[in-house]
């Protein structure tokens, strides 16, 4: 095969990723805020919010690490295609179950939990896909990564707006069935467009761990390269704490605040929505000059700047126009996070370990995010909303300063860059 042809290849190829992935990722999102609103429309509580979010996040924790290694052995397009149609089965099944033979509350909380059992997995599965065809197609990783995350994000963007106004329109559980589709669409596009070679090529050895290694060893293997990699472990840390203010304040606050202070679903579906446009801008942008920026500063500037100034609006009841403008602000500058993020952890983990080390990391950072959404709602119920948010702001700037004071930050500016990083687009 001709390079010239295999770099077409492995352009579709990335774009069939890119398209999958977004399509996925606003699937999920439009199933995080239709969930809230179902037990709120059944009468449910701020606790029971707080529950159903929280079942909705454990998989992740369950899935990233044990997931990974079978994302290894049996293919990262094969994982993302069957991750898809498992989420897609069981959201249609919220629906169907709740119009027909009805729905209890343990109900939804189990296929909510089966829902995202293998999310982080088919997530791992794209993403480590990407230094490959990257290579092939003479893209520099640091553009591609932004523009992984940046489809990640336009996705946030659209499906929290779709969401808002099926919800509205249509009520949630109606707008189930149309998010079940989607994931049926992005599993045929994997299958359709995304080539076999470049899950081979991205260090998918699955013969040879079968043949050397049996799957605990490998998992083993995994957390003794996360617990070594300290700057990994570092940031795993961070995020873990960030992510379990946010989760707080995305999975139960804000869906209680916009229920009882702005109107209901399609408010929090336009908030999310201007900071998933903002997160966009920021990702694609700072993906074009990544390379060119202090990593360690950057990221330490723009986390602070994404948290607490938004939270400390809802605390403080701004008007909805200025809980939009500041949720702009604090998504553009969120949006370069993921491209750091991602290229830093390509650069860090070697190929034949990246769906497992992946996995684990994603799994650490989303440790707190169960917990978060539980004690979101129960904070909401006994403490009311606008000192719930005024102390989630206070917390995540605390831990946002980390990187300015704490050593091991600072090897984030002597990461070097791995060879497909040359290329340019």
């Amino acid at each position: 095969m001709s390079k010239c042809v295999e770099r077409g290849r492995a352009r579709r190829s990335i774009v069939g990723l890119l398209a999958a992935h977004a399509i996925s990722q606003t699937g999920n999102a439009v199933t995080l805020l239709a969930v809230p609103f179902y037990v709120l429309a059944t009468g449910g509580s701020g606790s029971e919010v707080g529950l159903a979010a929280a079942f909705a996040t454990i998989p992740v924790v369950i899935g990233g690490p044990l997931g990974g290694v079978l994302v290894d052995r049996i293919g990262y397009r094969k994982s993302s295609i069957l991750a898809d149609l498992v989420s897609g089965l069981t959201v249609l099944a919220i629906p169907v179950l709740a119009l027909t033979i009805g729905l209890p509350f343990w109900a939804l909380l189990a296929l909510v939990f089966l829902g995202g059992l293998l999310d982080t997995p088919g997530q791992t599965a794209r993403r480590v896909m990407l230094p490959a065809v990257s290579t092939l197609a003479q893209i520099r990783l640091e553009r591609s990564v932004g523009f992984l995350d940046g489809v990640e994000r336009l996705a946030s963007m659209l499906g929290a707006s779709v969401a808002g106004l099926l919800i509205g329109a249509l009520g949630p559980a109606n707008a189930l069935f149309l998010d079940a589709a989607s994931f049926g669409l992005s599993a045929l596009i994997m299958a359709s467009l995304v080539s076999k070679e470049p899950g081979a090529a991205s260090g998918n050895a699955s013969d040879a761990v079968r043949k050397t290694k049996g799957y605990w060893a490998e998992l083993l293997e995994g957390f003794r390269f996360v617990r070594k990699q300290r700057l990994l472990l570092a940031i795993v840390v961070m995020v873990l704490l960030t992510n379990l203010f946010d989760a707080a304040r995305t999975s139960s606050l804000m869906p209680l605040y916009a229920n009882s202070r702005l109107g209901g679903a399609a408010a929090l579906g336009s908030l999310l929505a201007i900071f998933g446009a903002g997160a966009l801008l920021g990702t694609i942008g700072f993906g074009m000059i990544a390379h060119r920026m202090p990593r360690r500063m950057t990221f330490a500037l723009c986390f602070i700047l994404a948290g607490p100034p938004a939270i400390l609006a809802f605390a403080v009841g701004l008007p909805f126009g200025w809980l939009l403008f500041i949720c702009a602000l604090s998504g553009l500058a969120s949006g370069a996070l993921n491209p750091i993020l991602g290229a830093l952890q390509l650069e860090l983990v070697p190929e034949g370990m990246r769906a497992r080390v992946f996995g684990l990391s994603r799994a650490g950072a989303w440790l707190g995010i169960p917990l978060g959404a539980l004690l979101g709602g129960l904070a909401a119920d006994r403490l009311g909303l606008n000192q719930s948010f005024a102390i989630i702001a206070a917390l995540y700037l605390l831990v946002t300063l980390a990187p300015l004071v704490v050593p091991v930050f600072k090897q984030m500016d002597r990461t070097p860059a791995p060879p497909s990083a040359r290329f340019r687009a």
